[in-house]
């Protein structure tokens, strides 16, 4: 039983040291701004930094669906370059039914590629 119980000890350890850092890199940070007096807003601090001028309205106001269309597409295509290359490295083991597998892969892709861009959702007013 003992035995069991110190094979769990380095993932205890591992746990415990993982538990610790996480927690140091939590509170640490705040304790150095509450120390150095960062924290301590004042008018000058809070003033707008970005882009100069004050907003316009609402930071909270509705983004238009086309910010979250183009997200949604680059995911996807990047998802097709992150599968490219393990199949490209591993294309001399699995053969022809995998070139066959990725070519539908790449073609039901170009698919959806073609479709969003007829309906519009690549162009930016």
């Amino acid at each position: 039983m003992a035995s069991v119980a110190a094979g769990y000890l380095p993932i205890l350890l591992f746990l415990g040291v993982a538990l610790l850092l996480s927690t140091a890199f939590v509170l640490l940070p705040m304790a150095v701004s509450k120390a150095t007096g960062s924290s301590n807003p004042y008018p000058d601090k809070l003033t707008e930094y970005e882009c100069g001028f004050p907003a316009f309205e609402d930071s909270r106001a509705q983004f238009d669906v086309r910010f979250y269309l183009v997200a949604i597409l680059f995911i996807i295509f990047d998802l097709e370059a992150a599968f490219l290359y393990p199949w490209a490295v591993s294309l001399g083991a699995i053969g022809f039914g995998g070139w066959l597998a990725m070519m539908i892969f790449l073609a039901e892709l170009t698919l959806g590629f073609v479709y969003a861009w007829k309906k519009g959702a690549l162009e930016w007013e």
